[in-house]
């Protein structure tokens, strides 16, 4: 395995750390239960489909995976987003960094697209 490879994926594992930690410090309301769920379901997401990526069949089917993977990081920066405003967690360092992590690997991903499908031509 690629030393760059492993990082990413320590990555991806970390932020489903930082996602489930986010979900669990959520108050137990109605829209905090909501809300943890969805978060942990896209925010741990990318972690598991990363690996499938890896394991792709071609690289049409990698982009396919990388694709599935950017809609969950979205969808989690726009639950962290709706968090912030509605007054969860707001400018604790959990969610800071989440969201900071969150850009990151959404760049990282519209790029690693960008290049496969350059390279699918």
């Amino acid at each position: 395995m690629k030393r760059e490879n492993y990082d990413l994926e320590d990555r991806l594992i970390e932020f489903a750390v930082q996602s489930i930690d986010i979900a669990e410090a959520l108050p137990r309301t109605d829209a905090g239960r909501y809300l943890s769920g969805q978060i942990i379901r896209s925010g741990t997401s990318p972690a598991l489909v990363y690996g499938e990526a890896q394991s792709a069949e071609s690289r049409k089917d990698f982009i396919h995976k990388v694709s599935i993977m950017l809609k969950e990081l979205r969808e989690t920066r726009i639950n962290m987003k709706i968090m912030r405003k509605k007054g969860f967690l707001t400018d604790t360092p959990l969610i800071t960094n989440a969201i900071r992590e969150v850009n990151e690997l959404i760049a990282i991903f519209v790029k690693s697209i960008q290049t496969a499908k350059k390279n699918n031509e």
